[in-house]
């Protein structure tokens, strides 16, 4: 899969074009296919239809500021398919190519005051960079891991499943939207480019999802594992960026007075200490 082309922005274009639901669409008679029809979505833009037409067959030269602006507003995108249409045609200088983030010390330090909320650090490529006690506790023992194995899709790949995802595909779908955002921002990083391919031979559903080329992040996602000590747990996972940084924060929480939450608390009571038995990995349950 390339990350990166006229290609890539071509079919974004496309994809959102087509995704457009009737009721979004003007009023213009019966219509044989769902979305927009190439040349309204120029006459919107204020471009002419061959212009647009090159374009989704990655013919056209780059477009300006203004007409990504238009078709932005045209294809009804919001901020970040805005951003991420902007990086697809060069608009937007690329990020790094390479290399694990740095983890900034208040971030670290917000960490470890979380106490017995499982979280851990994550970068655009879902590079595990830190962790607490908790998350240790509920997943897995980063530790152990390779540094190039603390990813939360190649730890799916090893737990063979979808990392507890209590909706089928859910997780999968999420995290293409997340990649497909992050490649557009690494469009030369090697080691992304593999994880997608890896993970896309290994997930149909995330095979789907970036071929879809949605890039709408998912705050929370409730999923469901069972853990070797405690069982069946429910959880809601939030995902929060790190102001000042591409970091993600990403906590498990469970519903107040509920079996998962109690067993949440028993993981790691004081924030610090790991029990002996969570460092086997539990097992993922769609």
């Amino acid at each position: 899969m390339n990350v990166m082309s006229k290609g890539e922005l071509a079919d974004f274009l496309r994809r959102r074009r087509e995704a457009l639901r009737p009721d979004q669409l003007p009023a213009t008679g019966r219509r044989r296919t769902p979305g927009l029809r190439r040349e309204e979505v120029a006459a919107l833009a204020g471009v002419s239809v061959s212009y647009y037409e090159r374009l989704e067959q990655a013919r056209a030269p780059r477009p300006s500021p203004e007409v990504l602006a238009a078709l932005g507003t045209a294809l009804r995108l919001t901020g970040v398919e805005r951003e991420h249409l902007a990086r697809l045609a060069g608009q937007v200088p690329p990020g790094p190519d390479d290399g694990r983030a740095e983890v900034p010390a208040h971030a670290r330090l917000l960490l470890d005051r979380l106490g017995p909320v499982p979280a851990y650090l994550a970068d655009e490529r879902q590079d595990i960079l830190a962790w607490n006690a908790a998350a240790a506790a509920l997943i897995t023992e980063f530790a152990e891991l390779p540094v190039a194995e603390r990813n939360v899709l190649r730890i799916a790949m090893r737990l063979g499943g979808t990392v507890c995802s209590g909706q089928p595909g859910r997780f999968a779908r999420q995290s293409a939207a997340q990649l497909r955002a992050a490649s557009a921002r690494r469009p030369a990083d090697r080691v992304l480019a593999e994880l997608v391919n890896a993970y896309a031979a290994h997930n149909p559903e995330f095979a789907a999802g970036w071929r879809e080329h949605d890039v709408q992040p998912v705050p929370t996602l409730r999923k469901r594992l069972r853990h070797p000590d405690f069982g069946e747990l429910e959880l809601d996972c939030h995902t929060l960026l790190v102001p000042g940084t591409d970091l993600r924060l990403v906590m498990y929480t469970a519903e107040p007075g509920s079996p998962s939450a109690a067993a949440l608390a028993r993981l790691s009571p004081k924030g610090t200490e790991v029990t002996p038995s969570s460092k086997h990995a539990p097992s993922a349950s769609a």
